[in-house]
């Protein structure tokens, strides 16, 4: 197993570029089950996520070939509809494949997310809103048995919650459907909006775009004409590289980036008293001479992204004063919190409500675990400040979302190497 060594309160300056959107890469390529034709898609980031969707793709029948950054991708001769327990317990995201196979075949079975009841995440958001365009839905041996034999019929959806996820797949879904679906309380994340931007230039007709409110008219099974395109940047790469800049007090340029939608994060950096500067594709933090606490509530887009809480609570911990951050939009997302006070941070939890007292202690370096994606990015800010060294173990969880993390970070000034333990 892998771990990280990295040693504190190095200089870091120069500029670095981000890596396409995993968030954006997993649902688009799912979208290609509903392809007729072989697509390109670049600016594909290279990262486990990625290339554990692609293998599921192979696993169906498609095929992919992968060259610095572009795929492509020919899932016209897909003949299995089944995504099995050892591809899916690794990834959450495989129920992507949900929506595009049954509305392809009318029919799949597709395993439970590892780890994960129904209810407890919205997958039965998922269910209910397949049901919703005629869908029969079984749950047996842990596999969620979805049939359509007539065909998914185009139907009003309303989701109780806002999910990502199941915005996802009843738009791919809807695809392929037969007549007008209209999705109520939809996700408006950047990520969402691309899926429908692919979609549409498919020649599905979608409007709402970028709103809570999406129609689809459906192609009634028939499979879709895709365009080449490229993936959107990683705005919580970003973001957390904006952190970088800001935990170390250095000036950084951020690169190929959508400033727009860094806006809220963009925001809280500056509440906190830096100076951030933005032009058509970068962004450019400045130090400040006092880190001033921040008070930060996680929100559906466009408000603060609860990927980056993890990021800014390790930021916090050199402000000059108390922040707090409210994490309302998942259970369990405080994992991070044990092993940043093992670096000797002051965090207090109060059910979802972390409160983070800056400057109180100074970080010092030791063995810390990751236990999920932001978490372990979280640890690797707070070593990049805390006193001597720091070995971040189980990064497996990093490598599943941040491209070339290392290399990154090194060629700014970082000291991070690689080790096999």
């Amino acid at each position: 197993m892998e771990y990280l060594k990295i040693i504190g309160n190095k200089e870091i300056s120069g500029e670095v570029e981000i890596s396409g959107a995993k968030n954006a890469a997993l649902p688009l390529i799912a979208a290609t089950i509903l392809a007729k034709n072989e697509i390109k898609i670049g600016n594909m980031p290279n990262v486990v996520d990625i290339n554990t969707f692609l293998k599921l793709i192979d696993m169906l029948g498609g095929s992919f070939e992968k060259q610095d950054g572009i795929v492509k991708i020919n899932t016209y001769e897909i003949d299995k509809t089944t995504a099995t327990y050892d591809i899916v317990k690794t990834m959450r995201a495989s129920i992507l494949v949900l929506g595009p196979l049954l509305a392809r075949f009318g029919h799949c079975e597709v395993s439970l997310p590892g780890g994960c009841a129904i209810g407890q995440r919205p997958v039965d958001l998922h269910l209910k809103a397949l049901e919703q365009m005629g869908a029969k839905i079984d749950i047996k041996h842990g596999y969620i048995q979805a049939t359509a034999p007539e065909g998914l019929k185009g139907s009003k959806i309303v989701f109780d919650k806002v999910t990502v996820g199941g915005t996802e797949n009843i738009l791919m879904a809807a695809a392929l459907a037969q007549g007008t679906t209209t999705i109520i309380n939809a996700a408006k994340e950047p990520e969402i909006e691309q899926l429908c931007e692919v979609l549409m230039n498919a020649g599905v007709k979608i409007e709402g775009l970028g709103t809570s409110k999406l129609t689809v008219e459906g192609s009634n099974k028939e499979l879709l004409e895709f365009k080449d395109f490229d993936i959107i940047p990683d705005r919580i790469e970003a973001g957390t590289y904006m952190c970088a800049a800001a935990i170390t007090n250095r000036k950084l340029k951020i690169k190929k980036v959508i400033p727009l939608h860094l806006e809220a994060v963009i925001s809280k950096l500056e509440e906190m008293n830096f100076e951030v500067i933005s032009d058509e594709n970068s962004v450019t933090i400045l130090p400040t001479d006092e880190i001033k606490p921040v008070n930060i509530i996680t929100s559906e887009y466009p408000g603060f992204p609860t990927d980056m809480q993890a990021q800014f609570m390790a930021l916090a911990t050199q402000a000059n004063g108390t922040s707090t951050i409210d994490e309302r939009l998942f259970e369990n997302r405080f994992m991070h919190v044990s092993e940043l006070l093992r670096l000797g941070a002051d965090i207090h939890l109060n059910g979802n409500i972390a409160t983070i007292n800056g400057q109180s202690h100074t970080l010092n370096g030791t063995d810390v675990m990751a236990t999920d994606l932001r978490a372990s990015s979280a640890l690797v800010l707070a070593a990049l400040v805390a006193k001597g060294e720091t070995n971040i173990h189980r990064i497996y969880h990093l490598d599943r979302g941040y491209e070339n993390l290392e290399g990154k970070l090194t060629s700014i000034g970082s000291d991070v190497k690689r080790f096999t333990e």
